[in-house]
């Protein structure tokens, strides 16, 4: 059976990964762990799609270990004690593993301090019973690396931050490392692009491998539907034009965000929830989804008064200046 799509895309081997060379470069961190042939709990953090579950399952691969992956979104204890008994009941038991969390950051306090005696002594200690009749049972685990992978390292607690090993941060791509990420994987979907037209989708991929991958993959359903060859710098455009990505990667929605704030509200400065209510979107997702990239193109900055249009933004939509910002 043919693996998943997104799976073949993955790079196979450490050596395989392009970019992050502070870590699985010659002289990088994981690099050099995976020397000295001692695992080490860590946490990678850093953008979305930036390929933390990739470096994680290279480096179990890289020691030869199972790889467990496992939600960070649980009910309770129980959720822990069901994992702890599946992990005892199947052939990993006795085995190492790198136990993998991603978005470790939405881990329940709860949860997050039961983990405390697992990473430092592979046990888990459960409350059975209330009150004077409570007692604790130690259940032994398997021995495991923890590896948790967040977008947002400052909601994790310091005393968690501090059993693990190594903390490091995935630092956005650069033009030439999207380039070389597509030009694999035209390989192993076997399409044809000119360099041009490969050049095109990394200037919009906003620094992020998993959005190039995910727009090279929709040029190419574009091609196909076109019933063409080759993928010129034309086609790329007219596909991308279509998904309503504009030269910079900016998408419809984050367009609208800007253009409100600057007509409604003169480019601010505007709190959160007056923008939310401008642009009938959720808090959350403006933070989360709408701003990040914004506010790494330097076309948005957060202030004591609230959210402000930068002119650099006011530049790019064509949108006069306001003197009063000068």
């Amino acid at each position: 059976m043919n693996s998943p799509l997104a799976e073949q895309l993955r790079p196979q081997d450490l050596t395989e990964v392009v970019g992050q060379d502070h870590l699985v470069g010659p002289s990088g961190f994981i690099t050099k762990i995976i020397q000295s042939k001692k695992p080490l709990s860590m946490i990678l953090w850093g953008p979305p799609g930036s390929g933390k579950t990739s470096i994680a399952r290279l480096y179990a691969k890289a020691f030869s270990l199972n790889f467990k992956n496992m939600s960070a979104i649980f009910s309770g204890i129980a959720d822990i004690k069901k994992i702890i008994q599946d992990m005892n009941d199947t052939p990993l038991f006795g085995k190492q593993i790198v136990l993998f969390v991603d978005e470790i950051h939405r881990l329940p306090k709860a949860v997050e301090e039961t983990l405390y005696p697992a990473m430092e002594d592979f046990a888990l200690d459960i409350v059975i019973g209330k009150g004077p009749s409570a007692r604790t049972v130690r259940l032994d685990l398997p021995k495991f690396t923890l590896v948790g992978a967040t977008t947002r390292f400052g909601l994790l607690a310091g005393p968690f931050r501090d059993r693990f090993g190594i903390v490091h941060r995935l630092n956005y791509y650069q033009p030439p490392e999207l380039i070389e990420i597509l030009q694999k994987a035209a390989l192993k979907l076997d399409v044809s692009l000119t360099e041009e037209a490969v050049l095109a989708i990394a200037k919009r991929a906003r620094g992020t491998p998993r959005i190039a991958l995910k727009l090279l993959k929709r040029v190419r359903d574009y091609a196909q539907v076109k019933q063409l060859a080759i993928i010129s710098p034309a086609v790329a455009e007219s596909a991308l034009q279509m998904l309503s990505i504009d030269s910079l990667g900016l998408d419809e929605n984050e367009r609208q965000f800007l253009e409100k704030i600057i007509t409604k509200h003169n480019g601010g400065p505007i709190g959160l929830k007056t923008i939310s209510a401008t642009i009938h979107e959720d808090p959350g997702t403006i933070e989360e989804v709408l701003e990040p990239y914004l506010l790494q193109l330097g076309f948005v900055k957060r202030t004591p008064q609230g959210r402000v249009i930068t002119e650099s933004a006011y530049q790019y939509l064509h949108h006069p200046f306001p003197a009063q910002h000068q």
